[in-house]
């Protein structure tokens, strides 16, 4: 029988993170950034667009700047299979143009809560440390899983806001 004090010691923080893979690695974005986790639509390619950004694609009416992780994290393309999901996540405002952003995962895994019981320090690596867009670790079932910052990792769809291409059509 459980006590009502094992209970409480047991209760797990709200589901706050909705996770993803990227090759063996764990991912996680704060849930309150994510509009909607869809399956890839059809991709129309820019020219000159950053490297981490595939194309855009018409959502709804809306045009939305698609960001591959793997390109974005330095890590060696794969195929996509029945398993790869857009993760529609809210841009902070102050990027200006459109607040969404379409990130390329290998699946998604789950949504779960993390703590600050849970949460390890990042580590420093040198050079590029602000770029490479982790805002937190969290050890979750005993499992590294590395939160992303949205807005650091999808800087680079800052540069087609001067082209107009991610405004929503009138």
């Amino acid at each position: 029988m459980v006590s009502a004090t094992d209970t409480t010691s047991r209760r797990t923080p709200d589901k706050n993170l909705v996770g993803f893979l990227l090759g063996d690695a764990r991912y996680a974005v704060d849930i309150l950034r994510v509009r909607e986790i869809i399956n890839p639509l059809p991709l129309v390619q820019l020219p000159h667009a950053p490297e981490p950004i595939l194309g855009v694609a018409d959502h709804r009416g809306e045009v939305v700047p698609v960001v591959d992780l793997r390109r974005r994290f330095g890590l060696p393309p794969a195929e996509p299979t029945r398993h790869t999901k857009w993760i529609l996540v809210s841009l902070e405002a102050a990027q200006g143009g459109a607040p969404v952003a379409g990130l390329v995962v290998d699946a998604v895994t789950d949504v779960f809560g993390a703590g600050p019981s849970d949460r390890r320090d990042v580590p420093a690596l040198g050079e590029g440390d602000e770029r490479r867009g982790i805002r937190g670790v969290f050890s979750v079932g005993g499992t590294l899983t590395f939160v992303i910052d949205v807005d650091a990792v999808a800087d680079c769809t800052r540069q087609l806001d001067v082209s107009g291409l991610r405004r929503t059509p009138s």
